[in-house]
């Protein structure tokens, strides 16, 4: 079994593209993002914990994700491995995550980082704003925060993975077709 990060700021397209790519290698795709926003959705009291946290474009509490990342690992069955959209978004995280997939006899066999100037990550979150209804995009102030967010926290873990030999740098710049061909070459790779 396989198990991919794929990273980029928000807005970067990596949830597009992990649905894509998910289907095409027959990976399970984990969104901690859609996962949180589904307990938001159904009300629970996770969920209305998460809101405020998610309407600042905070982060949510390590202990919440890594449980919910185990749970559906633990439950997903017949699939070639794992894409992680959007987690870990720290060292930490990452260091909880590759304890998760250990415990398991797994480990992080890819980081792949789609890289997007940031004058186009904020063109593409206000569209998404409007054509998917996601409140968090439509304010430039909590855009920014979000950006600023990654590079502070969730960037350091490119160095992690650099280290370990598992980071990939891919141009995020083009069509989804064109950014699409680009990822899956680099899987196709990866399950040689």
């Amino acid at each position: 079994m396989i198990n991919i990060l794929i990273f980029g700021p928000p807005g970067s397209g990596k949830g597009t593209q992990s649905v894509k790519l998910a289907e095409k290698f027959n990976l399970s795709h984990h969104s901690t993002g859609d996962m949180l926003r589904a307990e938001i959705a159904a009300g629970t009291e996770l969920g209305k914990k998460m809101s405020s946290i998610m309407s600042k474009g905070e982060l949510v509490p390590d202990e919440v994700v890594i449980e919910m990342i185990a749970d559906k690992i633990d439950s997903t069955k017949g699939v070639a491995g794992f894409l992680f959209d959007g987690f870990p978004r720290t060292v930490v995280q990452t260091d909880e995550l590759e304890k998760m997939l250990n415990a398991r006899g797994m480990k992080i066999d890819s980081m792949l980082v789609l890289n997007v100037d940031h004058d186009e990550l904020v063109k593409r979150l206000i569209v998404r704003a409007e054509q998917s209804g996601r409140p968090d995009d439509m304010d430039p102030a909590v855009i920014e925060n979000r950006i600023n967010v990654y590079k502070a926290k969730t960037e350091p873990i490119i160095e992690y993975c650099r280290k370990r030999g598992i980071y990939q740098s891919v141009n995020g710049m083009g069509t989804i077709e064109e950014i699409f061909e680009r990822l899956s070459g680099m899987i196709k790779k990866i399950l040689k």
